[in-house]
């Protein structure tokens, strides 16, 4: 029998657990999931925790209960991988064998990085909406928030859901309006980015939303200090402070931190790189630390978004090319890098980008014809955000084959830009 080691039971490590059960019955392979902790937090409805639209109690639910029969699942944190004796050491001294490993312990934030950042002024003028406790402390802030300039700050790349401080942006902007203050609050989007994301044409759509909700933009600052101010402060609210010397003013401040691999990466000779992210092979996504090594989710060094759909859509592959590996067969070269994600812009509305590592997001639908708009603000693309949620309990999670949607970024249903004619060829030749 073989062994299969799980090393997080977040999104990704989850549903490769399950679609890893379903490849193999219990006799051919044992499954074994470890993570530190009993909850499972849907990220995604963090975002939404701050202005009331949801609750922690709705969006969490118990680990155990995600996995399919026949999966064993160790409550530990992970001391240290020692890649070269196929061993994963626990925190409660046991060590797991393996013949195969996964990791899928996403990304961690690194507040205490930024300097200043978790000084006095954590959790009372400065926040964050990417922990259940920073979420919650945040909720509270707003309710109480009635004048003054709220900044949103990313840190610095790479951040689980890049678009999430966005959405946060374009809600703040629309509970403000609900609440009649609006005109009293000052928002401010600052990124180390030169634009609002990393792709050219959704980049130019969503630096025009923040124009249009009146949301400055400030670009290619690069954090180097919070300054919060205090209750014993001369002057009141705080600064961030950028390497090059500029200053951004605020009296809350929503900050994104810098993110990391998993603190055992660090620990563990040879399976990372210098931010604790496992280097893997694009396309198969086997690490380059050793063979039966492998990684998905946040965890990994891929070029693209740290998104629960990228996790969704790295599963089928990295489950076929597991049993490939196990089996001796050659790995499929078959992740393309396939993204997509929903970005709330307020007002009931959203926005819809699928893409992958060769195409840009384009004009649209998906997943076909008849899908859903992209790159177009929608009613239909908010409800389908909200419906996210139920899907992700018992379609993603559960590994199952979803009809119509598979790993590959579907061609069909997107307007591609015409291409000019080429100028007529002056060597001869056929024409």
């Amino acid at each position: 029998m073989k062994r299969i080691v799980i090393l997080g039971g977040g999104t990704g490590g989850t549903l490769i657990a399950n679609r890893l059960r379903r490849s193999f019955d219990e006799q051919a392979a044992e499954i074994v999931v470890v993570d530190h902790d009993a909850d499972h937090v849907y990220q995604p409805g963090l975002l939404f925790v701050p202005f009331g639209l949801t609750s922690m109690q709705r969006i969490v639910r118990p680990r155990r209960e995600q996995f399919r029969s026949g999966i064993s699942f160790r409550q530990a944190g992970v001391d240290r991988v020692d890649v070269e004796a196929d061993r994963v050491h626990l925190d409660d001294g046991t060590a797991l064998g393996y013949d195969a490993l996964v990791v899928a312990t996403g990304a961690r934030l690194l507040p205490e990085e930024t300097e200043g950042l978790t000084g006095p002024g954590w959790l009372k003028s400065v926040f964050t909406f990417y922990t259940p406790e920073g979420a919650v402390a945040l909720d509270r802030a707003l309710e109480q928030f009635a004048a003054g300039r709220l900044v949103v700050n990313v840190v610095d790349m790479p951040v689980k859901c890049p678009v999430a401080p966005l959405e946060f942006c374009f809600l703040a902007d629309y509970y403000f309006r609900r609440r009649g203050i609006r005109d009293r609050v000052e928002l401010t989007y600052v990124t180390p980015l030169d634009g609002a994301f990393t792709k050219p044409v959704c980049n130019r759509e969503l630096i025009g939303l923040l124009a249009d909700k009146g949301i400055e933009l400030v670009t290619e600052f690069n954090t180097g200090t919070v300054e919060a101010g205090t209750a014993a402060s001369t002057a009141p609210g705080g600064r961030l402070v950028s390497y090059d010397g500029r200053e951004v003013p605020f009296d809350l401040a929503v900050v994104i931190p810098l993110h990391g691999g998993a603190a055992y990466v660090d620990r563990s000779p040879g399976l990372g790189d210098e931010l604790g992210f496992i280097p893997v092979d694009p396309r198969t996504l086997q690490a380059t630390a050793k063979p039966n090594v492998f990684a998905l989710g946040d965890a990994t060094d891929v070029p693209t978004s740290k998104a629960g759909s990228v996790a969704h859509f790295e599963g089928d592959v990295l489950a076929g090319n597991i049993r490939r590996f196990l089996c001796g067969q050659p790995l499929a070269a078959a992740f393309d890098g396939h993204t997509n994600c929903f970005i709330e812009t307020g007002s009931g509305k959203a926005l819809l980008i699928d893409f992958n590592y060769d195409t840009e997001p384009l004009a649209g639908h998906y997943p076909a014809r008849l899908g859903l708009p992209l790159l177009r603000q929608s009613r239909l693309n908010h409800l389908g955000k909200l419906a996210f949620q139920q899907f992700y309990w018992h379609g993603l999670l559960p590994g199952r084959d979803i009809p119509g949607i598979s790993s590959a970024m579907p061609a069909r249903g997107k307007s591609r830009p015409r291409v000019r004619n080429a100028a007529p060829a002056t060597t001869g030749g056929r024409r």
